[in-house]
């Protein structure tokens, strides 16, 4: 079977690392059925700590074809993307295209592969928040309906499938492919001397990470948050890895002063309370500092999972649950935008009331493992 797998940008190539390391041990093991592919980088992501760290350290093959889209509209991005692979699938003739996630670049290359009538597998499938403001939301929708093969992480996404009319055949329940990156990295992300450079100690400080337009973009919103995680500061140390976009809007808002800053590289020692930013950081250093935290506050869907396999209490930034697994079984409590939960449920966490919470069920490392297995039994 050849395939062309897509990816663009940090949360994707988190995703598509296991699943690489899993086609090669099946190609390994069954060289008579090998499954042939090429590796395209979209470009949505580009600059050094959301793009090009990722090959060095999860060791992924450099891509067969970078395209490099960058940044743009959602218009502009999602129709350069299609300009160009629908270049490469007409010359490529794959007999799969694999996507993930929920990105641009997932919705430009299933829209090119169905419209030059290739098979798409959709890793991440079924996860909704039913509100069509997310850009994010109108990506899945379409991305499923096109989809040949939908590789959910829960069950409730299944069941969102079904739900919408999709047949149960297409469907195949696998776990979440995040799981895979974060038991097979843990372990050297633990070596990292992040936490000691930062002069912190285990579950002696907190992380903030918010990076959603819907947020950042926000000045009223963005103006809430920060004024919350600043008074949350005040008993213990916050750690800030910025975006980009929310640095700009930080600036452009006039929120950045008295804010302290950080180098990750440098040895420094933070012995006081405090609202710290950094720059963004690398997947393992990031790793680190998750699994080692007293909670996280985030609008990151992938970031919801994480602490939810790390049992870290998360605090989402978000008004709508499309991980309900992670609020249902695991460590995470959605608390919107609004000060007064945000405020509420870090004090609780703080004064030692914090939500426990379970794995979901076949979050065991093994989903990129089932993938390829499902992959290789529909080829025969």
């Amino acid at each position: 079977m050849n395939t062309v797998i897509v990816a663009g940008a940090r949360p994707n190539f988190i995703k598509v690392a296991p699943l690489i390391r899993a086609i090669e041990v099946h190609n390994v093991a069954h060289p008579a059925r090998k499954i042939e592919y090429k590796f395209i980088h979209t470009g949505q992501h580009y600059d050094y700590q959301m793009s090009q760290v990722f090959f060095e350290e999860f060791q992924l093959p450099q891509p067969d074809m970078h395209l490099e889209i960058g940044s743009g509209t959602h218009a502009e991005q999602t129709g350069k993307t299609m300009i160009e692979i629908e270049k490469i699938l007409l010359q490529e003739n794959p007999d799969l295209v694999i996507v993930v996630g929920d990105v641009n670049s997932t919705l430009a290359a299933s829209l090119a592969a169905v419209k030059t009538h290739i098979p798409i597998a959709h890793i991440e499938a079924g996860l909704r928040s039913h509100d069509l403001s997310y850009p994010e939301e109108v990506n899945r929708l379409v991305t499923d309906v096109i989809s040949t093969y939908l590789f959910t992480p829960s069950k409730d996404a299944s069941e969102n499938l079904k739900k919408e009319g999709i047949s149960g055949e297409r469907i195949f329940f696998v776990g979440n492919i995040l799981a895979d990156t974060i038991y097979s990295q843990r372990e050297v992300a633990s070596r990292r001397p992040i936490l000691s450079n930062f002069g912190l100690q285990k579950q002696g400080y907190g992380i903030l990470t918010m990076h959603r337009p819907s947020n950042v973009d926000n000045k009223e919103t963005l103006v809430r948050v920060i004024n919350a995680v600043e008074q949350i500061s005040t008993r213990i140390p916050i750690i800030y890895p910025i975006h980009p976009r929310a640095l700009k809007s930080l600036k452009l808002f006039g929120l950045d002063n008295g804010l302290f800053w950080i180098d990750a590289n440098k040895a420094q020692s933070i012995k006081t309370c405090g609202f710290y930013l950094t720059e963004p950081l690398s997947y393992l250093d990031f790793l680190k500092m998750e699994s080692n935290a007293k909670f996280v506050v985030t609008d990151s869907g992938g970031i919801q999972t994480e602490t939810t396999i790390l049992n870290i209490p998360c605090l989402t930034l978000l008004e709508q649950d499309f991980w309900p697994s992670t609020t249902g079984e695991g460590t995470n409590i959605l608390v919107g935008t609004e000060s007064d939960k945000l405020l509420k449920e870090s004090f609780n966490i703080l004064n030692g009331r914090h939500k426990e919470g379970q794995r979901p069920e076949l979050w065991d490392g093994k989903t990129a493992q089932r993938i390829v297995t499902i992959i290789d039994k529909e080829s025969l």
